[in-house]
């Protein structure tokens, strides 16, 4: 009995051991990569976060202009969120997704209403998550909310760009 508790222990040890390994990287659940030898964090986004005066550089310079002009290279869709918000939680990696899909056609940035209320005020953003879709010609439309599920809401963002932002009917 002793001999068979024993050797149920020695097998429990080193499965336990085999499984931590000797592996360099983990990759955790947020999708980073984290390096075990030199505790270092590499993480590709392809969403970009806009201060206020990144806002006015890259969308739009609304101190500048009263009316609607467009000051970006490409078009683009803001995500007003905030880190509370649940439906932000849920939309935030499906809009990273989209931008790593549409790279080079569309830019997608993300506005922290906490932390740049000013912008959601210019644009009268009052529930999040809110999504301001601006064309590279013509006036920008404001769309809020998600869809049910995750395929639903990310079927919505990509034709909502195909239709708005691209000009794809």
């Amino acid at each position: 009995m002793k001999r068979t508790l024993l050797i149920a222990l020695i097998a429990l040890t080193s499965i336990s051991q085999g499984c931590k390994g000797n592996a360099k990287e983990e990759i955790t659940s947020d999708k980073k990569i984290v390096s075990k030898d030199k505790e270092s964090t590499k993480t590709e986004k392809y969403t970009i976060t806009l201060s206020t005066e990144d806002f006015k550089k890259k969308v739009m310079n609304y101190e500048v202009n009263r009316e609607w002009k467009f000051e970006g290279d490409l078009p683009c869709i803001v995500d007003f969120y905030a880190n509370w918000c649940g439906p932000c939680k849920i939309a935030g990696p499906i809009l990273e997704e989209i931008a790593k899909e549409y790279k080079g056609k569309i830019n997608v940035y993300k506005v922290d209403t906490q932390k740049d209320p000013e912008i959601a005020q210019v644009f009268r953003v009052q529930g999040i998550p809110a999504f301001l879709y601006c064309p590279k010609n013509g006036n920008p439309q404001m769309r809020s909310g998600i869809a049910q599920t995750t395929e639903e809401t990310k079927a919505m963002f990509i034709k909502t760009i195909d239709e708005i932002l691209l000009n794809k009917k």
